[in-house]
């Protein structure tokens, strides 16, 4: 337990001043964003939005799996969302290394075999995002409930580029 202990005591502080709550777990304002779960991806901030405004779907490369768009149906019907963000973003590592390549670091870190895990590199970010893109808005649960776009997130200028 003590493995935690720093971040237990900063939790005591952050509940200390909380003012967060009573929310109700809509998007306010209407947003829901699947991008990626890089740490230089501040997804509130980067959008001029603030807490409750938004559904936030994290992982690594910002893709639209199955679970994405279980959230994203959910938000859709369930928590006021009306406008969709897909955003992967520049340098990120499951665009710049190949599924054999990431496959072999893990093994080594982890001193086992690896080969059997999937990571879900992504070869071709643009043609990507625009399958990603294409996955949402023709989703039979989704299809002309909300709109949907497509972004690269620049990881250095902190800009949004639209690209679907």
């Amino acid at each position: 337990m003590d493995d935690f202990s720093d971040l237990m005591q900063a939790n005591r502080e952050f509940a200390d001043s909380f003012d967060l709550g009573g929310f109700d777990g809509k998007a306010h304002a209407g947003i829901a964003l699947v991008t990626c779960m890089d740490s230089r991806i501040d997804p509130l901030r980067m959008l001029g939005l603030k807490h409750g405004d938004a559904k936030i779907f994290r992982n690594p490369g910002g893709r639209v799996t199955p679970q994405a768009l279980e959230a994203l149906v959910l938000g859709v019907h369930l928590l006021n969302v009306s406008r969709i963000l897909v955003v992967p973003h520049t340098r990120c590592a499951m665009a710049s290394a190949s599924e054999e390549e990431l496959r072999a670091k893990v093994g080594e870190s982890a001193g086992t075999d690896a080969s059997w895990q999937s990571f879900g590199v992504v070869p071709d970010q643009l043609d990507q995002l625009r399958q990603d893109v294409a996955k949402v808005r023709t989703h039979p649960l989704i299809v002309d409930r909300a709109q949907v776009g497509g972004f690269l997130y620049d990881v250095d200028s902190g800009l949004l580029t639209q690209h679907v």
